[in-house]
């Protein structure tokens, strides 16, 4: 019985959450596309003076507003290869998923446009480590925080253009044999630019 009822206090929190989003006279899900530059902080701390290239990526999100200015969105992409240069030349490359899942807070009532923040949690899975033969690989994944900026710029009842700014700590422990070097930040900045449809 006790389960019953936080399931159901749970479903009605859910539902009045919607309905205030829905009272603006706007749908609580918007999804995005976006294409997106990575650039990588690469704060070398193993001496070695390695860096991981830049590149741009596709990237799309979906938000659930649970209230007019109050909102999730999970970032996703598809697997991003990488390479890693030490002292401008490639030393090999791996693989890393990075979703992130931010709450963000929308700003209303400033003729039109919707700027927002966010603050969130980053995991990145490293994979296909490919690094001097195999003589080297890297951790298989990453924690950290992520931070948000953007802003929502409608186009018609339903579409928006999207401009997105986030920074994603993203750090791996560098191994040659079985020796920690110490570790690779890459803590990247993500400038984004997409379309936005809401419903």
């Amino acid at each position: 019985m006790k389960k019953q009822t936080i399931v159901a206090a749970v479903l009605a929190a859910c539902s009045v959450t919607a309905a205030m989003a829905q009272a603006s006279g706007e749908g609580p899900w918007v999804v995005r596309a976006r294409a997106v530059h990575l650039d990588m902080a690469n704060k070398d701390g193993t001496g070695l003076g390695l860096s991981v290239n830049n590149k741009t990526i596709p990237e799309v999100d979906v938000s659930y507003f649970f209230t007019p200015n109050l909102a999730a969105e999970l970032v996703l992409t598809v697997p991003q290869k990488q390479t890693v240069s030490l002292g401008g030349a490639s030393i090999g490359t791996f693989k890393h998923l990075p979703p992130s899942l931010l709450l963000q807070y929308h700003f209303t009532g400033l003729n039109g446009y919707k700027p927002y923040v966010g603050a969130g949690v980053n995991y990145t899975k490293i994979t296909s480590v490919n690094l001097l033969n195999g003589g080297a690989t890297l951790d298989d994944h990453s924690w950290g925080g992520a931070l948000q900026v953007g802003m929502d710029i409608p186009l018609d009842k339903n579409w928006s253009l999207n401009f997105d700014l986030k920074k994603v700590y993203i750090r791996s422990d560098v191994f040659v044999g079985t020796a920690n070097q110490g570790t690779l930040k890459l803590d990247p900045v993500l400038v984004g630019v997409g379309l936005g449809y809401r419903f």
